[in-house]
């Protein structure tokens, strides 16, 4: 008895975090991944929307996107940012149906070169194939190091045959204060943020399954970003 004691306590100890958080917690952090959700459909209808932004011809060859709305840069120690967005992927065999349902993301920095100060910087990531898709959705990546990666050339069109658009697993951008550019983020990771995936699906499913395997259906806060990358992107023109 005196050795079942103490598993049961470990047991009992180690359900309590849930516990703890009281439902209005967990509904009001079920309405901020929502919100973000459409915060990523706003941003990624804004810029698609501005023809000498992200050129048509890389969005047309991006197997993947990533939006990441109003990420904070802030200054401890040596600084850092910190931000939540999705990433959604075109569905079926080699990334050739329409755009899927996203799984929510993480973002985090020791030095982002913010162009202009500490304001809130929106950012938009291509992933140019398979293996860059691969690398993200199974665990945390440093961009620049476990997935390659540049700063995304703006304009209509890149050229089909640019070193950028060919060697980059994905091609980086960001917005600040109506500023679209192409940007460095190497050194930040990426990452699926599986909490954030279960207050907006409503049950723990893989980062890997929501975006390949169809195991979530859209849901409705998630429905701009879906509609305008079908709109802009329909079908994937990479080789």
């Amino acid at each position: 008895m005196r050795k079942v004691l103490p598993v049961i306590l470990a047991i009992t100890l180690a359900g309590l975090p849930s516990l703890l958080v009281p439902p209005v917690a967990r509904a009001d952090s079920a309405e901020k991944d929502n919100a973000r959700l459409k915060n990523a459909g706003q941003v990624m209808k804004e810029i698609l929307n501005i023809p000498d932004d992200i050129p048509q011809d890389l969005l047309d060859k991006a197997d993947c996107v990533i939006v990441i709305p109003s990420v904070i840069k802030f200054a401890f120690g040596l600084g850092g940012s910190y931000g939540r967005g999705a990433m959604t992927c075109r569905s079926g065999d080699n990334f050739r149906g329409p755009w899927g349902a996203p799984t929510m993301m993480a973002l985090e920095g020791g030095s982002i070169g913010f162009q202009l100060g500490g304001q809130a910087t929106d950012f938009v990531l291509l992933v140019m194939n398979p293996s860059g898709a691969g690398s993200i959705l199974s665990s945390k990546v440093r961009v620049g190091a476990d997935a390659s990666a540049a700063a995304g050339p703006k304009g209509r069109y890149a050229g089909a045959d640019t070193d950028i658009a060919m060697r980059a697993e994905i091609l980086t951008y960001s917005r600040s204060r109506g500023i679209f550019a192409g940007i460095s983020l190497a050194g930040s990771t990426l990452r699926p943020d599986d909490d954030s995936n279960e207050r907006v699906y409503g049950k723990k499913i893989p980062a890997k399954d929501i975006v390949l395997h169809g195991a979530a259906s859209i849901p409705s806060s998630a429905e701009l970003l879906i509609s305008t990358l079908n709109q802009h992107s329909p079908k994937n023109l990479s080789k």
